[in-house]
C-alpha cells in the first residue's frame, strides 16, 4: 500500500511539472490570456496524469512479466542466452565491419548482419546452453556428476483446495514442493463466500481465510499472494476461466478439488494436483487373509455387523461385532470392495476364525475304535 501511494505521488509530481512546462511554452509562443492559460494548465495536468499513469501501469506489467519469465527460466538457459548474445554481438561487429566500407547500401547491410548475428547468438545460447557449458574444459565432468537440475513449477491454488483445508497438512509433510500462488481474485471469492447469508457457506469462507493466514505465517510454506493485473485474465467473468489463463501464462500446475475445473484443466494441458486423488492414492492397501486391529464405533447396516474406521478414513465392517462397540478387535480381512463413496473392507474376528478352523479340524479327525 505504501509503495502504491509513493508511485501515485510521483505520477502527480511529474504531471504537475509537465503541465507547468506546457503552460509556460504556450504562454511564450501563443497569444493567450489568463483564463486560457488556466484552461491549458488544467487540460495539460489531466492529460499528463493519465499519460504518466498509463506509462506506470505498462512498466509495472512489463516488470511483472519479466519477473515471471525469470522465475520460469533455468540458470543454464540464462547463462547460455547471455553468453550466446555476447558472442553474437561480437560476431556481428566483426562481420559487419567490412560491409561498413561499402557506400550506400553498406550501412543497411551492416545493421542487418549485426541484428541477425545477435539474434542467432541469443537463440542458440538459450536452446543449447547446456551443450555450450559442456564444451568448457572441466565443466562437463562436474555436470555429469551432479544430478540434473529440474525447476519446480509454481502451483496455483484454487478456492476449493483452500476451503478443504488438507493442503496445509500436505505442505507440512514436504510432499508438495515449490511456491504456492494464490491470486487476488481467489481471495475475493473467499471473502464473498465468507460474507454469504448461508451459515454453512459463511463458515467455509471464514475457515478458508483463516487457513490462508495460517499458511502465510508458517515459515516452512512458500506462498505468494499474486496481484493479477493482466487484462486478458481479468476480462474473464468466471474464476475457473481466470485460473486456467493464469496457469497457462505462468506455465504452472493447479491444485483443486473441483471436479469440473479438474477436467477442463486437463483438457487444456495443465497439470492438476487433486487433493482427493492424493488421499485415495495413499490409502493403505490390504488383501484378503491379512489381519489388523480396528475399534468398533457403531452398528452396521446388516444385523450383527459392527463398523470401524482406519486412520485414512476407510470403513471396516466386522461380522458379529454389534455387541462389542467401543472395543478394539483383531480382525481378518475377508474381502475388499471399491464403491463410488470409497473403499469398504469386510472382516471377521480372528478369535472366531481360529475357533471355526479348530472345529473344522476336529470334525475332520477320523474316529478310532478302541475295541478293534
Amino acid at each position: 500500500m505504501y509503495g502504491h501511494l509513493k508511485v501515485s505521488k510521483l505520477v502527480i509530481v511529474l504531471a504537475i511539472i509537465c503541465a507547468a512546462w506546457i503552460t509556460y511554452v504556450s504562454h511564450l509562443f501563443l497569444p493567450t490570456q489568463k483564463p486560457q492559460l488556466v484552461m491549458i494548465a488544467l487540460a495539460s495536468l489531466v492529460i499528463s496524469y493519465a499519460a504518466f499513469g498509463w506509462i506506470k501501469s505498462v512498466i509495472s506489467r512489463s516488470m511483472a512479466a519479466l519477473n515471471r519469465y525469470l522465475d520460469s527460466v533455468s540458470m543454464e538457459v540464462l547463462i547460455g542466452g547471455t553468453s550466446g548474445l555476447l558472442v553474437g554481438i561480437l560476431t556481428g561487429v566483426l562481420s559487419s565491419y567490412p560491409l561498413s566500407m561499402l557506400k550506400g547500401i553498406g550501412v543497411y547491410l551492416t545493421l542487418l548482419v549485426f541484428i541477425l548475428c545477435a539474434y542467432l547468438g541469443l537463440k542458440v545460447g538459450t536452446r543449447r546452453g547446456m551443450e555450450i557449458l559442456r564444451l568448457l574444459p572441466g565443466v562437463a565432468k562436474r555436470l555429469d556428476v551432479k544430478a540434473p537440475i529440474t525447476r519446480i513449477a509454481p502451483k496455483v491454488v484454487d478456492t476449493s483446495a483452500i476451503i478443504d483445508g488438507r493442503i496445509y497438512d500436505v505442505c507440512l509433510s514436504h510432499f508438495l514442493e515449490g511456491c504456492l500462488i494464490v491470486p487476488t481474485f481467489v481471495i475475493e471469492e473467499l471473502q464473498h463466500i465468507a460474507d454469504s447469508s448461508d451459515n454453512i457457506r459463511r463458515n467455509k469462507g471464514r475457515r478458508g481465510l483463516e487457513l490462508l493466514s495460517k499458511m502465510q505465517k508458517h515459515s516452512g510454506i512458500k506462498i505468494d499472494i499474486m496481484d493479477v493485473t493482466d487484462a486478458a485474465i481479468l476480462e474473464e467473468k468466471e474464476v475457473d476461466a481466470k485460473l486456467i489463463r493464469l496457469c497457462k501464462q505462468l506455465n504452472a500446475s493447479i491444485i483443486t478439488n473441483d471436479y469440473n475445473l479438474n477436467k477442463v484443466a486437463e483438457l487444456q494441458g495443465i497439470t492438476v494436483l487433486n487433493i482427493n486423488e492424493l488421499a485415495n492414492a495413499v490409502k493403505m492397501i490390504v488383501y484378503p487373509g491379512e489381519t489388523m486391529h480396528v475399534t468398533v464405533i457403531k452398528e452396521g447396516k446388516e444385523n450383527g455387523q459392527g463398523v470401524g474406521y482406519l486412520e485414512d478414513g476407510t470403513m471396516v465392517v466386522v461380522e458379529d461385532a454389534q455387541q462389542q462397540i467401543g472395543q478394539e478387535l483383531e480382525v481378518m480381512v475377508t474381502s475388499v470392495f471399491q464403491t463410488a463413496a470409497g473403499r469398504m473392507i469386510f472382516t471377521r474376528k480372528v478369535r472366531e476364525e481360529t475357533h471355526y478352523h479348530q472345529e473344522q479340524n476336529l470334525q475332520s479327525v477320523p474316529e478310532v475304535n478302541m475295541y478293534g
